[in-house]
């Protein structure tokens, strides 16, 4: 989850609002791609999650990283909760997932190259210490009861929240991973269509990346538990938006959107306030009742877009949000797949004129399904395997047309980047079909085994 935002002075207009999110419009030549990924840190002898705090801890590997990689440490009421360098940081999920948010880089070689370091480096220290670190949608074993608690203000007050809204918020904060990739946007009209095939197409991702069947120790009947999870979290601020789809939608009406989500908290001086189910139209207003008389920043705006959560969602960039954690190997997959989808117009027209005559409820069924069955999920007599094996070309292609060479230019392009997905395809299994094999398989019914055959 988002660190808090700054650098915005105070609101005096309501244009302002949505200047903010045009404000992320940029040229072509300056595109950049931003990826972002969490996993499950555990004790190798328990096979429990590792404690902030310890010998073996999210805060070793942290210090790790800081002692021994160049990290600038970030903290918040005297605890490192974050690390930040050269444009990306390490920050802690509610329950100790430990997360790389890469820096905007212009090419899937770079990010990779990011990420490929990264995960090096943790596992140095991982190593060191005595623990692992997995990359799965769901955590497969472990009870609510048995997670930590990370010191940071923003997850205590969503923690007492989540209950209060759905039923899952606090499974999703504390026992799933992602991995997202961050794309930016020329133009309004250019966010409209990118925003509209991410919505669409988000559950091929969903199913492609499908890496969670397990939870609380035993098979949960869906593919994509993590994606199972986010149906119940919050209906005011998780889902597909279908008023995207919309004649006349624009950055103003994702404001309008965004406004009516209940607020979470205000960050001030250090300490996140109590703001919850509170409006930022009141705030606006100089009524919030949490700060009452005094109206909001534009960095407070940037803090309240960060607890917005549908599948896809637009900041200064916009955000692909509906991938499970996973491999080493699919971790670059994610952003191969979009930046193929969303960086070549032609790849983009053709995503959108696969999908622009689909109405809500196809959209919502697609959804749910790849949640329950990935590439096996069937809507209205089309199959997800062939859809995202049709999905998958377009993409290809437009990372072909990219050309953007690696390697010193002995690779020409990025595609080789899905070939972890076009192994899928070819198999017509998901991560979570291995793992179910596994498990009625050779494991037979050994969860544990997942640890030792599955970590990085």
């Amino acid at each position: 989850m988002s660190i808090p935002q700054s650098g915005g002075g105070p609101i005096e207009h309501m244009s302002q609002l949505a200047e903010y999110l045009e404000s992320g419009c940029k040229p072509k030549d300056d595109w950049r791609i931003g990826t972002e990924h969490e996993k499950f840190g555990y004790c190798k002898d328990t096979l429990k999650p590792i404690p902030y705090d310890g010998e073996r801890s999210v805060l070793a590997v942290l210090e790790g990283l800081r002692d021994g990689h160049g990290w600038t440490p970030m903290e918040e009421g005297g605890k490192l909760i974050g690390l930040t360098k050269d444009g990306a940081n390490v920050s802690l999920e509610p329950g100790g997932q430990l997360e790389l948010s890469g820096a905007p880089l212009e090419t899937i070689h770079q990010t990779c190259d990011e990420v490929n370091e990264h995960l090096r480096d943790v596992k140095d220290i991982a190593d060191k210490v005595g623990v692992g670190f997995i990359g799965l949608g769901a955590a497969p074993i472990w009870q609510h009861e048995d997670m930590p608690v990370m010191p940071k203000g923003r997850y205590k007050l969503m923690t007492d929240y989540m209950d209060q809204v759905g039923t899952m918020g606090k499974s999703m904060m504390y026992r799933t991973c992602t991995v997202q990739v961050n794309l930016d946007f020329q133009s309004e009209a250019d966010m409209v269509q990118k925003l509209r095939v991410a919505l669409a197409l988000q559950p091929v991702a969903t199913a492609l990346f499908a890496n969670s069947p397990f939870f609380e120790g035993k098979p949960n009947g869906h593919k994509s538990w993590r994606s199972r999870i986010w149906r119940d979290l919050d209906p005011a601020r998780t889902g597909m938006l279908p008023f995207v789809f919309d004649e006349g939608f624009g950055f103003q009406q994702y404001v309008d959107y965004a406004l009516d989500v209940p607020m979470y908290f205000v960050y001030r001086d250090g300490k996140y306030i109590n703001a919850l189910g509170q409006s930022f139209r009141d705030f606006l207003n100089g009524k919030l009742p949490a700060l009452p008389g005094e109206t909001p920043t534009l960095s407070d705006w940037a803090d309240h877009l960060t607890t917005v959560f549908p599948e896809a969602r637009i900041k200064k960039y916009m955000e692909m949000r509906g991938a499970d954690g996973g491999p080493w190997r699919r971790i670059c997959a994610l952003p191969a797949f979009w930046v193929g989808l969303m960086y070549d117009q032609n790849s983009l027209d053709a995503a959108w004129d696969l999908v622009k005559h689909w109405d809500a409820e196809t959209r919502e069924a697609w959804r749910v399904e790849a949640s329950v069955r990935g590439l096996q999920a069937i809507v209205g007599g089309r199959r997800m395997i062939d859809l995202a094996a049709e999905v998958l070309d377009i993409s290809r292609k437009g990372l072909i047309a990219r050309a953007r060479p690696g390697l010193g230019g002995m690779v020409q392009d990025e595609r080789h980047f899905l070939h972890a997905l076009e192994d899928s395809i070819e198999m017509g299994k998901t991560p979570a079909d291995e793992l179910l094999d596994r498990y009625n398989g050779d494991w037979n019914g050994d969860l544990t085994r997942i640890y030792g055959e599955y970590s990085y």
